[in-house]
């Protein structure tokens, strides 16, 4: 199965899957387990076809959160990705930048050693919009 993460060399790609509202988030394939931990950890649901041994995993946002929530949950996930050194697009559908800002404020002062700098993301924390 072909995914947007495969499609845009990119680790993380997070949408709203055509004809859902669902919010998608696709990781290339063979993906580490440090990222899909990761993703597990910040609140995203993981998927995997087939089930017990998958060839392809992926994770939505919870479906039972509101719209707002939803978007939300996928845009703080964001910052700690960045951080971890993943390269991540936001589609402008999905990003609220109220949430991400604040997911930057909170993960500032968890750094361990301020004289570690952290390399800024570039231009913009959601690169060049897709349609998918």
């Amino acid at each position: 199965m072909a995914n947007l993460a495969d499609e845009y060399d990119t680790d993380v790609e997070i949408y709203v899957k055509p004809l859902t509202s669902t919010i998608h988030v696709d990781t290339p394939t063979g993906a580490p387990a440090q990222l899909h931990d990761l993703l597990d950890q910040l609140g995203l649901q993981r998927l995997e076809y087939p089930i017990g041994a998958p060839l392809y995993i992926w994770h939505v946002v919870p479906v039972h959160l509101t719209a707002d929530e939803q978007k939300r949950v996928a845009t703080r996930a964001v910052p700690a990705l960045l951080q971890a050194g993943y390269k991540v697009n936001c589609t402008s559908d999905v990003f609220d930048e109220a949430a991400y800002q604040q997911a930057v404020r909170e993960l500032r002062p968890a750094k361990s050693n301020p004289a570690v700098q952290r390399p800024a993301p570039a231009a913009s924390p959601a690169p060049a919009r897709r349609t998918p």
